[in-house]
């Protein structure tokens, strides 16, 4: 469909699905780079390996990291065929010599400078390895590889890890004050900061993550609940320091 390592990926995975498509992945080679339907399939390609490599980048493969990864796949209603091939891109991941920086860098050109969506696929995979309740030095260490790859600075990254921290934290059962906490870490401000501050790091953050814009770059319409969740946390966290403020 699209050469390259996520070709060759998808391909594999595919298996006897490969001459008669799959639905939800478009196998149409007539699609031309930065097409919506062609992304699409780059996402969810992209997204289930990295997964995949990421799970075993510390030299085991956890019960809680396979299950972040079908969490994923129920939360997109994957049909079995669908489900089949997200198992077998995982599986593809978490082989040896896996071309981790190949890969990566034709998603970066295929998702043609769609920076919202880019940092949508590096949420996931990140949370990917906080699955297991931490992160090790070896998972962190890939992180930092991969979103060095994809074009983030190590600043960008470590604000990009609070704000998921802060999201991890925010859906836990904690008490109100580190629950406001972890609100502020979600939205990527500080107590100190101005009301107007925290509406733009609120809007910024609403804006990155919603659901219709995704899809529209190139999310794969099935992880749309997976956004809408994203917002959801963001809006909940905004009134909850608004609340507490007032």
């Amino acid at each position: 469909m699209m050469g390259g390592p996520l070709g060759a990926l998808l391909g594999a995975s595919l298996g006897n699905y490969f001459d008669t498509g799959l639905d939800g992945i478009n196998l149409d080679d007539s699609l031309g780079l930065g097409a919506t339907e062609r992304v699409q399939s780059v996402f969810f390609t992209t997204t289930f390996a990295v997964m995949g490599y990421i799970a075993k980048s510390d030299g085991r493969v956890t019960k809680d990291e396979i299950a972040l990864a079908d969490q994923v796949m129920r939360r997109m209603h994957l049909n079995q065929r669908q489900r089949t091939v997200a198992i077998n891109l995982f599986n593809e991941g978490k082989k040896p010599h896996f071309p981790v920086h190949e890969v990566l860098a034709q998603f970066k050109r295929e998702s043609f400078r769609r920076r919202n969506l880019v940092q949508m696929f590096l949420e996931i995979v990140v949370a990917t390895a906080f699955a297991d309740g931490r992160m090790d030095t070896r998972e962190q260490h890939v992180l930092e590889e991969i979103a060095r790859d994809l074009g983030y600075n190590q600043n960008q990254f470590n604000e990009l890890l609070s704000r998921l921290t802060g999201q991890a934290h925010f859906a836990e059962q904690v008490s109100t004050e580190e629950k406001l906490i972890a609100a502020y870490e979600l939205l990527g401000v500080t107590e100190g900061k101005s009301d107007a501050d925290i509406k733009r790091a609120y809007r910024k953050q609403m804006n990155q993550h919603h659901p219709d814009k995704l899809v529209a770059k190139g999310l794969p319409e099935e992880m749309i609940e997976i956004a809408t969740q994203k917002t959801q946390d963001i809006k909940l966290a905004y009134e909850l320091i608004k609340l507490h403020r007032k």
